[in-house]
């Protein structure tokens, strides 16, 4: 019985030697901010992976469709063939020269020989139609299939980077919770108004973004009732009638003949910040509006609360 009792506390105290003590808030709180600067590269390697694959997809079908055109291009011309060697061999080449030489009329020899001459141009303009068409459809053929193994390829590349920036919000999600900081957002949020100094489309895309606001961050969101960082600043661009590219090293490549100084911001200009990881857009009143990161929302903050601020473009 006491061998017992003292083996059960023996067993107890090597569980609690081994149980790893909780981490404190402030050591939660640092490696939730590890987590967060690692989360914007993460979501913006996936966000490229997935423009990539959609250009390769779209090409891949781009190409498909013009090798379907092809060959039912190529079907016709057969058939066209088909048909001149059938009046060929029906009318036994009753036109071959030696044939038309013994009929005797000067006139019919004559008129006989410009079918022979028409039979023959028809039928090698046929042929060099058919030989082009073939060459063409093999060269649509492998092009297609090179765009569809890159298609395939990039999806690949995908899945592996969802799965990895699947991990990381998990593991920013239980920390977050832990610190009673979680912020689901509310995906019909019928955010505020801009009342800034804006104008013209700077205005509208602002409008956008302002009607966004407390609709939940989600990595690889464009809306309607989620977005990430870049995907914030592309939809309300794309309300004032301006294309921007999907990712943020996308916007600041495409802005590349648009920057402008930090010191001379106008309301609309798109900020940059985390090494490329982030973007978000300058309201005036030195204030941005952004889709900060999971378990965030979309916000409005003053410039000073976001550190890293690097670069600006003038859509």
């Amino acid at each position: 019985m006491v061998t017992g009792l003292i083996a059960a506390v023996l067993v107890t105290q090597a569980v609690g030697a081994e149980a790893k003590p909780k981490p404190t808030i402030a050591q939660t709180k640092a490696r939730l901010a590890k987590l967060n600067d690692q989360a914007d590269h993460v979501v913006e390697k996936y966000n490229q992976a997935s423009e990539q694959w959609k250009k390769a997809r779209k090409d891949y079908n781009a190409l498909n469709g013009k090798f379907k055109q092809q060959l039912e291009r190529m079907d016709s011309l057969r058939a066209g063939l088909v048909s001149v060697a059938v009046s060929t061999y029906q009318s036994g080449d009753m036109l071959a020269l030696p044939n038309l030489v013994t009929q005797g009329d000067p006139e019919a020899l004559l008129s006989g020989l410009a079918s022979v001459d028409q039979l023959a141009t028809d039928r090698a303009h046929k042929v060099a139609e058919y030989e082009e068409a073939t060459r063409s459809i093999r060269g649509q053929r492998d092009g297609a299939k090179d765009a569809y193994d890159e298609a395939v390829k990039l999806l690949n590349e995908l899945r592996t980077q969802k799965k990895d920036v699947e991990k990381l919000v998990g593991e920013q999600e239980r920390l977050l919770r832990r610190l009673n900081a979680y912020n689901p957002g509310n995906p019909n949020s019928p955010g505020i108004k801009y009342t800034g100094p804006a104008s013209g489309n700077a205005r509208a895309a602002l409008q956008y973004a302002f009607a966004q606001v407390g609709k939940p961050y989600r990595y690889g969101g464009t809306g309607p009732g989620s977005f990430d960082c870049s995907g914030l600043t592309q939809m309300a661009w794309r309300a004032a009638g301006v294309s921007l590219p999907r990712t943020a090293a996308g916007q600041y490549s495409w802005g590349s003949s648009r920057r402008v100084s930090l010191n001379a911001l106008a309301p609309g200009d798109l900020l940059f910040a985390s090494g490329l990881g982030h973007v978000g857009m300058y309201a005036g009143g030195g204030k941005m509006v952004h889709a900060p990161r999971t378990g965030d929302v979309v916000k409005v903050v003053p410039l000073s609360s976001y550190h890293g601020i690097f670069a600006a473009v003038r859509p």
